[in-house]
């Protein structure tokens, strides 16, 4: 006791002090729509968030699609719960759009986290995130200070190094394919392989089937953009402006052709079709999946095996080749997914990250309520309202 205070008044004492973080919780519904096997999060990134402090809730059986198990990501810090459990997180991820009643599980005010799928958009989901005061993103859409889309451009590096690939084991089939190597060997001409676009995609492909010994041709009308790609790839790749006689003559000659994104779609009817080479192998990996060859029976990549209705040399157009290797993707994504997480908490919430970050505004579809991303709201006859209204009064 001080024997210099006054009786009955007590000094105070120190004591500890902490910053107070909030805890978020993540959910990791199992994706039931066939069209999608991508999975956002291996084992590995759910440990290091679990390290962050977030709390991981997982459906069971959610990541089988990637080849791995509950225990896997149980041992990881992962919690294995019901659906509903997962749908009332603070943080869900789901790439596909989730359906009416699923949406209708989820807790008000909640972050989603998704692909944009604007084919896939409804009206009646849009209004049931709409009622649920749902913060919804399309991660494709996220980009950073300098205009890169992580996500999106990603995915697209992906899509084009795994079509190569699969088109490559698809000429060496035996029994389906023409039991050919993409590249050949000494003595032997390798195979051509055209690609109509020069973005990260395309120049992944080109990667790809360079390093295979392959032949590349490269098309595109955005000739800056296709002289960077050059300058980047070497001197090897055969670039073109889209003139029609030059890309019909690549077009008869090649093995393997590969579309990618470019400002204007091209198109090639059935004529132009019949002048392909029988067994010739067509990947279609831009947005507008299977436009480009719009008389071509489709197989999509993401519910069915390369090869699938493709005997006796038939010209068939594959979609989403990324989905044939939904691991390579969710290592990839889960690298993006912790940056991005580790931004949302460092900024103390989604409200502040929308504010400071002009690239995730871009990003959000529903927002307080109200649509507000303008494709989707034309995709599902709506009215777009401009998120930063909302931002500068909340």
């Amino acid at each position: 006791m001080n024997l210099n205070e006054p009786e009955g008044i007590t000094a105070p004492q120190p004591c500890e002090t902490a910053s107070r973080r909030r805890i978020f919780s993540i959910g990791l519904p199992r994706c039931n729509n066939a069209a999608e096997r991508r999975f956002p999060l291996t084992p590995e990134a759910v440990n290091m968030l679990v390290e962050r402090g977030f709390i991981v809730k997982m459906e069971s059986n959610a990541a089988e699609t990637i080849h791995y198990n509950d225990n896997a990501y149980m041992h990881q810090g992962a919690r294995i719960v019901g659906r509903d459990e997962t749908l009332l997180c603070d943080i869900v991820i789901h790439l596909a759009p989730l359906d009416t009643a699923d949406i209708r599980r989820l807790r008000r005010g909640a972050l989603l986290l998704t692909l944009l799928h604007l084919d896939c958009q409804t009206k009646e989901n849009v209004t049931e995130l709409l009622k649920r005061g749902i913060i919804s993103i399309a991660i494709d859409l996220i980009a950073d200070d300098n205009g890169n889309r992580p996500f999106a451009d990603i995915l697209s590096e992906i899509d084009g190094r795994a079509s190569v690939a699969l088109a490559s084991a698809l000429l060496a089939d035996s029994v389906h394919g023409k039991g050919i190597l993409l590249g050949g060997v000494a003595g032997i001409v390798p195979c051509e392989v055209m690609l109509i676009g020069s973005g990260i995609a395309a120049i992944a492909a080109a990667r790809s089937a360079t390093g295979l010994g392959a032949i590349v041709r490269m098309f595109d009308n955005d000739v800056y953009r296709l002289r960077a790609a050059i300058r980047e790839l070497g001197p090897q790749i055969i670039g073109s402006a889209m003139h029609p006689k030059v890309m019909s003559k690549a077009l008869m000659s090649a093995d393997v052709i590969v579309v990618t994104d470019t400002t204007h779609t091209v198109l090639f009817d059935r004529d132009s079709v019949e002048t392909m080479k029988k067994g010739v192998i067509t990947f279609d990996i831009s947005r507008r999946e299977g436009a480009t060859f719009p008389s071509m029976p489709k197989i999509n990549l993401s519910h069915a095996r390369p090869g699938d209705n493709n005997s006796d040399g038939q010209r068939v157009c594959y979609l989403h080749s990324g989905s044939a290797v939904p691991r390579t993707s969710a290592m990839a994504l889960s690298n993006t997914f912790i940056t991005m997480l580790d931004e949302i908490v460092t900024l103390e919430g989604v409200t502040n990250a929308l504010k400071l970050s002009p690239g995730l505004q871009k990003a959000a579809c529903t927002f307080l309520g109200k649509v507000v991303n303008r494709q989707i709201a034309s995709a599902v006859g709506m009215r777009h309202v401009d998120i930063n209204l909302f931002l500068q009064l909340s």
